[in-house]
């Protein structure tokens, strides 16, 4: 599975996404190390606070199903450059996976970047 494979399968899980409130959908895919893959979107509510994001949706599924190894995860969105995952959800990521790698679309071209690039100072247990 490459990058841009990855990427089309986040394109797909955003169809998907629920986003009434803000109107920004948000598709994920999820590579194990294993190679099996997990798709999410992003899933509002009215209490904002309870919306789930795309990554964290996806890492939560593949974390119920067992897996907790992690090699990327492909984030799609609609908008003007590349769309990042916001803290909560590179917290998350960093809970198993610190080499993860991010890949980012922007506009037809994607970006990719380690997961320490884009949180290099995330919260360890003590």
């Amino acid at each position: 599975m490459n990058d841009r494979e990855l990427l089309g399968l986040a394109k797909e899980a955003r169809k998907r996404a629920y986003a009434p409130y803000s109107g920004f959908f948000v598709g994920a895919a999820l590579l194990c190390a294993d190679g099996s893959i997990y798709t999410g979107c992003n899933v509002e509510n009215a209490s904002y606070g309870a919306a789930i994001c795309a990554e964290r949706n996806a890492i939560s599924t593949a974390v119920a199903d067992g897996k907790r190894e992690f090699e990327a995860i492909a984030i799609a969105a609609e908008g003007k450059g590349c769309v990042y995952p916001c803290g909560i959800c590179l917290q998350v990521m960093n809970e198993f996976s610190k080499e993860m790698r991010v890949i980012c679309q922007d506009q037809e071209r994607f970006q990719s970047f380690s997961l320490g690039e884009l949180l290099p100072k995330g919260f360890d247990e003590l």
